[in-house]
């Protein structure tokens, strides 16, 4: 599946029989194309399923936040909103890590959440969310609790249009127990248009700044994949002989690593984005925003005697960038729109990147041993969905990704996406083989999702680079005032078995310690078109 179903197909009930609530919900959702349901049940949800329909399937998750995560990856791999099933205030409380990192990656979602039987709601019953409307705030675009049960299709279809109106994101709606088997009609179908284009009047003030600059660089964030144009980006900078970064913390690739103007990856810091800018007399920022930070940091946000512009589709990320020109609209739309102006200037070619230097084998294994291992097994093709923050900037030197499509993680920076998101991403894209690399640390948020991929046989390869510790934040100790010889209080993660853990989940499981057998393992586990863990100890 690459997108919701045609809108003007056929209502699949007569108009002479009987509508539920139910029978129109189910009815939307096989138009919109969304037949996959994740979920984790509870007692308000069940009358949903009763009669649960033959061409749907029910993706059970063991927990929310890979309910969640599961839905995020599956939606960014079929480009359409994918629908989750909650269980009231708890269910959406255990969900909400993974329904923010769905809202900083712009992930369209349309979440159900159960609410008790509208008559006991007076008296605070047991497992009825409060204020069901406001839980989720300000992480989704839209939510509400209809006020008749006759009104909750609707919802429903206005939460699909929301969702999929970019900047796209999560939406919920509460739905009480006994709305389901209310009478109701069905849903007219209807056309939504949500591409719009960049104003052509401030487009053109960045065509002509990009035009006259003498080094531009192009800074390229998650909503170039997300919105297709990478094809558009890289014609666009080969055109202008203007070098690529990424932007800091991007959630997807969206310029191939392996392309002789792509220059490496802005760190989420405002001096060395600048350092790393200087020499640059435009900055255009497409898809990112214009900056991400992480730290405080002090002095301009770009280098002396550079223009900073930036085509986004989140007007919010337009309002609050601190200088320069922003359009807004379709990131591919506005970028087609800047390939088609003519006369562009002659330039040179830039500096190339530096690749990075052959890691040998060691006793204690390095992560750079491991990913570049890892980078020769792995086919191109071949999916990688990551969370090891602590072993990304590795990541980046030595696994390039160079398809569009091909890598996903957090915008978020919240952990227990990573391994959902997988199963996820492997349900959207049937046939691809899906590496989920991960860090021992946030392995163990959803690690309840190696016994989903195990019981839908998923190939997907999830290793896991196990330093014992959460590494990511003993190497940022120092920027809070730790000195090197500092104990950081809660970061040790001594003696958890993941071969143990992974095979009481289903999924069959190696250690690997030794350099000299990382290839082979690997290659087998990639090979099986079966779930397997690979716990790869890192020095």
């Amino acid at each position: 599946m690459t997108g919701p179903v045609p809108l003007a197909v056929v209502q699949a009930i007569a108009p002479s029989t009987t509508v539920t609530v139910r029978d129109a919900v189910v009815d939307l959702m096989r138009r919109f194309g969304m037949t996959s349901v994740f979920a984790n049940p509870g007692s308000t949800e069940l009358p949903m399923f009763r009669d649960f329909p033959s061409d749907f399937r029910y993706i059970l998750g063991l927990q929310e936040a890979s309910v969640v995560g599961m839905a995020d990856g599956y939606a960014q791999a079929t480009r359409n909103a994918s629908f989750v099933n909650l269980h009231s205030a708890a269910g959406v409380g255990n969900a909400m890590g993974n329904i923010f990192t769905a809202h900083k990656n712009r992930t369209p979602m349309v979440i159900t959440a159960g609410q008790q039987a509208r008559p006991i709601l007076p008296f605070d019953p047991f497992l009825s969310s409060a204020q069901a409307t406001e839980l989720p705030k300000p992480y989704v675009k839209w939510s509400i609790e209809p006020a008749r049960a006759q009104d909750v299709p609707l919802a429903i279809a206005r939460a699909y249009y929301l969702a999929m109106m970019p900047p796209r994101g999560p939406v919920l709606v509460s739905v009480p127990v006994d709305d389901w088997d209310q009478p109701a009609e069905l849903v007219p179908g209807k056309v939504v248009s949500t591409e719009l284009r960049p104003q052509p009047a401030v487009l053109q003030q960045i065509g002509d700044a990009l035009d006259a600059s003498d080094r531009p660089a192009l800074v390229v964030g998650a909503a170039v994949d997300r919105d297709n144009a990478w094809n558009d980006i890289v014609a666009l900078a080969e055109a202008h002989n203007a070098r690529v970064f990424a932007a800091p913390m991007s959630g997807r690739c969206s310029f191939p690593e392996d392309h002789r103007l792509f220059a490496g990856f802005l760190p989420a810091m405002r001096e060395r984005i600048v350092e790393l800018l200087r020499g640059h007399d435009l900055i255009l920022a497409v898809g990112a925003p214009a900056f991400t930070y992480h730290v405080e940091g002090a002095g301009p946000h770009i280098p002396a005697g550079a223009r900073l512009c930036q085509l986004t589709e989140d007007p919010d990320t337009a309002a609050w960038a601190p200088v320069g020109i922003s359009a807004v609209g379709s990131i591919r739309q506005g970028v087609v729109d800047l390939l088609a102006r003519p006369g562009r200037k002659e330039r040179p070619l830039p500096p190339a990147r530096v690749a990075a230097p052959r890691v040998e084998p060691s006793p204690l294994m390095s992560a750079a041993f491991a990913l570049q291992t890892l980078a020769e097994v792995r086919k191109p093709e071949d999916i990688v969905v990551e969370e090891a923050p602590s072993a990304r900037p590795v990541m980046q030197a030595y696994l390039p990704m160079t398809r569009s499509e091909t890598f996903y993680t957090m915008d978020s920076g919240g952990l227990g996406y990573g391994m959902p998101a997988a199963v996820g991403v492997a349900l959207g894209k049937p046939g691809s083989r899906v590496i989920c690399l991960v860090g021992d640390g946030s392995s163990m948020y959803s690690i309840q999702a190696l016994w989903s991929a195990a019981q839908l046989r998923l190939p997907i390869t999830f290793v896991i680079l196990n330093n014992s510790r959460y590494a990511a934040l003993q190497d940022f100790a120092p920027v809070f005032g730790f000195s090197a010889t500092d104990v950081v209080q809660g970061t040790e993660l001594p003696d958890i078995d993941f071969p143990s853990l992974a095979k009481g989940m289903g999924c069959a499981a190696r250690r690997v310690s030794d350099a000299g057998e990382l290839r082979d393992v690997l290659a087998h586990a990639l090979d099986s078109r079966a779930p397997n863990v690979v716990e790869v100890r890192i020095a």
